[in-house]
């Protein structure tokens, strides 16, 4: 379980996608993938953080990123592991898992 410093972060609103419909919502989405990440990996070397992109923090990175998945209409929630885009919309695992790889986490 390497991988220190890797971080699992997800943008998305309370509000679903309109493109998502039928979807679960994105703060289900954060603590299914937590749940999921931590079954199969552990919970020690992840980090995780979830940022609503009509509110986010007084971060410069995270309200910038927030306006790109509304400018650009990605489809959020939008998962970055390590700050790379690994889904979008209605995740899947096997891609997330082997971004999780790339980046160290066994």
């Amino acid at each position: 379980m390497n991988g220190q410093n890797v971080k699992v972060t997800v943008y998305g609103a309370d509000q679903i996608c309109a493109s998502c419909v039928g979807a679960p919502g994105s703060k289900d989405t954060y603590e299914w993938l937590q749940a999921a990440i931590g079954r199969k990996y552990g919970n020690d070397a992840i980090k995780y953080e979830y940022v609503d992109i009509f509110n986010p923090p007084a971060d410069e990175v995270k309200q910038h990123f927030s306006k790109r998945v509304l400018n650009e209409d990605l489809f959020y929630p939008v998962v970055l592991v390590n700050d790379t885009i690994v889904a979008e919309g209605n995740p899947r695992l096997k891609k997330i898992y082997e971004a999780l790889e790339q980046n160290g986490v066994k």
